[in-house]
């Protein structure tokens, strides 16, 4: 029995119909249209904490930076658009995005200060395809937080053990560092940023 190949849509066609008012998340990846998993209470207890924290920062230092609610960013080399948990926009430079105005995207590493992703079931896209593409438009960092140990041994270690993974973008690559329990963050884009690992973590655990 053949299974029929998933339909590939531009993401022109992809802006053009989602999100379609069922309430539910989407991203396209490379012209697939993919439904995301409803995150659990701890995944978003978790990106309201960061959000606050990294908001409260970058205000302190006033930076000309702001997380949007609802902002896709995608790559320019293939169909894909991704939704993160949390983006920091560096907001004067929107003016140079050619699709920020009509539909609230962002394609340029100019433009994107951090991006977030809390990991959920779907690990392997944050590890290995959005690692891809974050890497190769040159975002300058990148945090994959997987606060319940769902990723790979070979990210995570084994045993398996909660790990938040920073990349940090150095001669086009990305350098990962690994921090856990009470490690101190090191950002690269907030060094003075005071939050350990397991600050974090249980940030999700709060109710």
């Amino acid at each position: 029995m053949t299974q029929a190949l998933p339909k590939v849509v531009t993401f022109d066609e992809f802006v053009a119909k989602y999100p379609d008012n069922t309430g539910k998340r989407y991203e396209l990846y490379d012209g697939v249209v993919v439904e995301m998993p409803q995150p659990t209470g701890d995944h978003e207890e978790i990106v309201v904490f960061l959000s606050t924290k990294i908001t409260l920062e970058y205000s302190r230092l006033n930076l000309p930076y702001g997380i949007p609610k609802t902002v896709l960013v995608k790559p320019i080399e293939n169909e894909s658009a991704y939704s993160p948990d949390v983006l920091v926009l560096n907001l004067p430079n929107l003016v140079n995005e050619p699709l920020w105005k009509k539909q609230s995207t962002v394609t340029q590493a100019a433009c994107i200060s951090l991006v977030i992703e809390v990991v959920s079931t779907n690990w392997r896209d944050d590890y290995l395809k959005k690692y891809a593409d974050y890497e190769e438009m040159g975002i300058p960092e990148y945090w994959i937080v997987d606060y319940a140990a769902l990723g790979g041994r070979e990210f995570i270690g084994k045993p398996k053990q909660p790990t938040i993974s920073v990349c940090c973008l150095e001669e086009g690559e990305y350098r990962v560092s690994k921090f856990r329990g009470d490690d101190r963050i090191q950002s690269a884009i907030f060094p003075e940023l005071n939050l350990t690992a397991e600050q974090i973590f249980l940030a999700g655990t709060v109710s």
